[in-house]
């Protein structure tokens, strides 16, 4: 199979996962009693929590790399995974904005996991910043892989936030036990999977057009080259 019917078929894939998963939420997750049904954006809030720290991960690991090996390969994966990182970590803080108001009556609450999620969103937004306004390509890749590297430490932070400092954030899992409906679970689990399926298309989408751009560029430095 070529790798451009690779990517359809992983964009299909996704597609009808993500599908999956909104029926799962809305037809066989049961309803909070509380919160009624603006509790059902807690799954897309759940998953796009996970995904950010997997794409920032990459970021690191393939920042790392690059700096080791020079291959314009790890270069290109760091670039994609930051990129398509800081989009779901928007939709993080967003979905958890809509879900404070309900629950704790308030848009936003200055609390750990919100607070270092929002230092987390600026740090790589500022890795974007550093690759598109730098005008000579080689540093900006060098101090983007440092950068990239050096910006990890606010995963760990953000994750931990809410058992190292006091916080109003619910802990879905501890030592002993999972706080959640088994039901729920399963959704939130379902819901994790389709947006872990989704990130992948995103991810080799944007490795392509990342690939598209280089050869044009330097089909344009030959031209200018030549003439």
């Amino acid at each position: 199979m070529k790798r451009g019917q690779k990517l359809t078929a992983l964009r299909y894939i996704a597609i009808s996962s993500i599908l999956i998963s909104l029926y799962m939420i809305f037809f066989l997750a049961p309803t909070d009693r509380y919160l009624g049904i603006v509790q059902k954006i807690f799954y897309i809030h759940f998953a796009s929590a996970i995904i950010p720290y997997l794409a920032f991960l990459i970021v690191f690991l393939a920042s790392a790399f690059y700096l080791v090996k020079k291959e314009i390969f790890f270069d290109r994966l760091a670039l994609a995974s930051a990129e398509i990182g800081l989009m779901v970590d928007t939709v993080l803080l967003v979905t958890g904005t809509i879900f404070s108001k309900p629950t704790w009556g308030v848009w936003w609450v200055w609390e750990p996991r919100l607070t270092t999620s929002l230092i987390m969103w600026l740090l790589y937004f500022g890795y974007l910043m550093l690759r598109s306004l730098s005008e000579d390509r080689l540093k900006a890749k060098n101090l983007a892989a440092v950068y990239g590297i050096v910006a990890f430490v606010s995963v760990p932070i953000s994750f931990m936030s809410i058992r190292w400092w006091r916080s109003v954030h619910p802990i879905l899992i501890t030592p002993n036990k999972i706080n959640l409906d088994p039901s729920m679970w399963l959704v939130a689990l379902s819901t994790l999977a389709a947006f872990a399926l989704l990130f992948a298309y995103l991810l080799n989408l944007k490795m392509e057009i990342l690939l598209l751009e280089e050869e044009i560029a330097e089909i344009k430095e030959e031209m200018g080259d030549t003439q």
